[in-house]
């Protein structure tokens, strides 16, 4: 399966709490909700392609238990019989119980079993939001592809998901495009290493 990984972003990278003024407010975080007036119905329609795609989802613990939370009462939601009955993967050092079935939950050595889950058959493996656990993949060199919806606004603060000090990385971009709502849409494929050059006169 490609591991993609998929990020709601502000124009100055913070993926912290975009749905909700209380969904993370943790280190003091009070911005949250920062994302919501962006949304229409050409992203909604998007993301649910998205989600097509998937064979399972793989979550860290904050976001796996806000999802595990909601979603198991959105039965009307044309998303939910996806995100409720594919396999879920939680990646968690400290959760002993996982009730949204069918979840497994991952210890220990993280990007091993990742790595693992990813050669198993199937379509996309499928990470929303869990931006720490994101970056320590992205670290690992396991990301195949991000998706990344920009908002049009400045945060100010909040946990980034290119943090400084991150590991480079290089991506070529698939495609672009923009929502009624203002959002940026980028799809993003990972080519490895960044690539470097020196701008000059014969170029």
């Amino acid at each position: 399966m490609r591991l993609v990984l998929q990020e709601f972003l502000s124009l100055d990278g913070v993926s912290q709490g975009p749905g909700a003024p209380d969904e993370d407010t943790s280190d003091g975080f009070t911005q949250g909700g920062w994302f919501v007036p962006h949304l229409d119905e050409e992203f909604e329609r998007l993301a649910g392609t998205w989600l097509g795609q998937a064979d399972a989802f793989l979550f860290g613990r904050r976001t796996y238990l806000n999802f595990a939370r909601d979603w198991p009462k959105m039965t009307e939601h044309p998303s939910a019989a996806i995100l409720n009955g594919l396999p879920k993967y939680v990646a968690s050092h400290t959760l002993t119980k996982a009730d949204w079935n069918p979840t497994t939950i991952l210890s220990g050595d993280i990007p091993a079993q990742v790595a693992e889950l990813k050669r198993q058959p199937g379509r996309e493996l499928q990470i929303h939001g869990s931006a720490r656990l994101g970056q320590s993949l992205l670290a690992a060199g396991l990301i195949d592809e991000l998706r990344l919806a920009i908002a049009p606004v400045v945060v100010g603060t909040g946990r980034r998901l290119f943090p400084d000090g991150g590991a480079p990385a290089g991506f070529r971009l698939l495609s672009n495009e923009t929502t009624p709502g203002g959002l940026t849409i980028l799809v993003l494929e990972s080519t490895g290493l960044p690539e470097y050059g020196t701008y000059g006169a014969d170029r």
